[in-house]
Formats: C-alpha cells, sequence, structure tokens
C-alpha cells in the first residue's frame, strides 16, 4: 500500500503556496483538497486542525501537519531529494531566523500598507520600507535567499515575490517598487520564472479581481469607521455640552438654595438679637 499524502488549502493563500511549491520541488504526489476558509470550513479541516482551523494542512497516512513553516521542514525530513534546508547547522538555523521574521514582522505590515488608507497608510508604508530595506540588504551577492537555488526562505517569502505585486496593482499601493528595491524586484522576478513556480502561480487575473474586491470592502470598512468615530465625536460633544450645562444648572440652583438659607438664619439671628436687648 502506498503512501496518503493530502493537502488541505486554498488557491489564494500564500501559507498553502508554500506547501505546493515544497512539494513540487520534491516531485512529490499529492491528493489535493480546496477549502472555503472564509464562509464554509470543512469538516475535515475542523478534524485535523482543531486549534486553528486553517489552512495549509498536510495529512500524511493519516497523520496531520499544521502551520507552513512546520509543514515544509517535515517534506524537507521526510523526503530527502532536493533539500529545501541548507545541510549547514548555522545556514539552517539563519533561514529559520529569516523565515521568522517574513512572518511575525513583514506580512501584516506589508498587509497594512497596501490596504490601509490616509494617515494609517502612511504610517505602514514607512513601516514596509523599513522591513524591505533589511531584505534588500539580506539579498547582496546572492540570486536567491539561498544563494544560486530557490530554498526554504524564498518559498517563506513568496507573498513578497508575487502576492504583493499583485496586491499593489489592485488597490493602485506602491510600497515594493525597483527603483527603491531593485534586489527585492529582480528576486521576484527570478523566482517567478523559475518553472516549479511559473507553472503553479495562481491566475493573476483570478487573483486581481479577488483583491480588488477585498480593497473595496476594506476601503468602505475604513470610510465607516471614520464616519462612525466622526458621529461618536459629536455625540460625545454634545453630551458634554449638556452635561456641563446641566452642572452649572444645579450649581445656581445649589446656590439660590443656600443663599435663601443664610439669609433666613440672618433674619432669625437678628431678631434673637433684637429680642434680647427689649
Amino acid at each position: 500500500m502506498g503512501e496518503e499524502l493530502k493537502l488541505l488549502g486554498a488557491w489564494g493563500s500564500p501559507f498553502s503556496w508554500r506547501v505546493e511549491i515544497a512539494l513540487k520541488m520534491k516531485g512529490v504526489k499529492y491528493e489535493y483538497s480546496e477549502e472555503d476558509i472564509l464562509h464554509n470550513k470543512s469538516p475535515a479541516l475542523l478534524k485535523f486542525n482543531p486549534v486553528h482551523k486553517k489552512v495549509p494542512v498536510l495529512i500524511h497516512n493519516g497523520k496531520p501537519i499544521v502551520e507552513s513553516h512546520v509543514i515544509l521542514e517535515y517534506i524537507d525530513e521526510t523526503w530527502k531529494d532536493n533539500l529545501i534546508l541548507p545541510r549547514d547547522p548555522y545556514k539552517r538555523a539563519m533561514a529559520r531566523f529569516w523565515a521568522k521574521f517574513l512572518d511575525e514582522k513583514c506580512m501584516q505590515t506589508l498587509w497594512k500598507s497596501c490596504t490601509s488608507i490616509g494617515a494609517e497608510r502612511e504610517k505602514a508604508h514607512e513601516e514596509a520600507r523599513l522591513l524591505l530595506s533589511t531584505l534588500e540588504g539580506e539579498l547582496k551577492g546572492k540570486k536567491f535567499f539561498g544563494g544560486e537555488t530557490v530554498g526554504f526562505v524564498d518559498i517563506m517569502a513568496n507573498f513578497v515575490g508575487y502576492w504583493v505585486g499583485v496586491i499593489q496593482e489592485a488597490v493602485g499601493a506602491d510600497v515594493l517598487t525597483e527603483g527603491e528595491f531593485p534586489l527585492l524586484c529582480k528576486w521576484a522576478e527570478e523566482f517567478q520564472n523559475r518553472p516549479v513556480i511559473k507553472e503553479n502561480l495562481p491566475p493573476k487575473d483570478k487573483f486581481l479581481a479577488f483583491f480588488k474586491v477585498q480593497a473595496e470592502m476594506i476601503t468602505s470598512f475604513y470610510k465607516n469607521k471614520r464616519e462612525f468615530w466622526v458621529f461618536l465625536g459629536l455625540w460625545f460633544d454634545w453630551v458634554l455640552c449638556v452635561c456641563v450645562m446641566s452642572f452649572f444648572a444645579v450649581i445656581k440652583v445649589y446656590s439660590n438654595g443656600i443663599l435663601g438659607v443664610c439669609c433666613f438664619l440672618i433674619v432669625i439671628v437678628r431678631d434673637n438679637d433684637e429680642s434680647q436687648f427689649n
């Protein structure tokens, strides 16, 4: 009986695509199952990844492996041909470091720099440029992050090599440009043109259409969010004004009451004094 290998993924997910690239590079045959992660997660996904309920999930002989970077290392250790990670322990450690940097620092910031608006976008742009400058420096003197061939870091950086360019085109952003980051742009071109990558890229037209819809939804969200805060600000100003007016009204009533009591006491005291002298 042969090995059973199944991948639960989503066509637009850079995380799923990492696993597909690795399996294609290794020449490993697998069954692919498309997941509707936004609207209808399958019973299999909920069963095999009950903690995060996310793709990708690689199921090898009935045993699930989750998290894309963990799956990549599992694939590399299970199928030895065409190694993805370097053999040298130090280089392996550095590859893991850059993979962590890409996931924890770059991905969310690049996404925000392409999809946020106004002052938030400008702030995200500056943060993204600093991160991209770091990646640009790591590519000096190298064709790929790992040297002359596509490796672990390149696969982990696939969202920079393909996704960012498509998202920029869809939303009209300009975070990753050839003028500012020539090495990264050249790397992205080389990465996309590798046969194993090029033959398995998600369709650009489908991708563009998808992200244009996402961009419109996000823009609408920010617009509604801004209008909500404007309304909330006006409402707060009105409430504050009413509270201040009420406060002074109470003070006035209270003051008048005290004044009346004082006058009443003065009259009583004066009457008592007069009665003592009569």
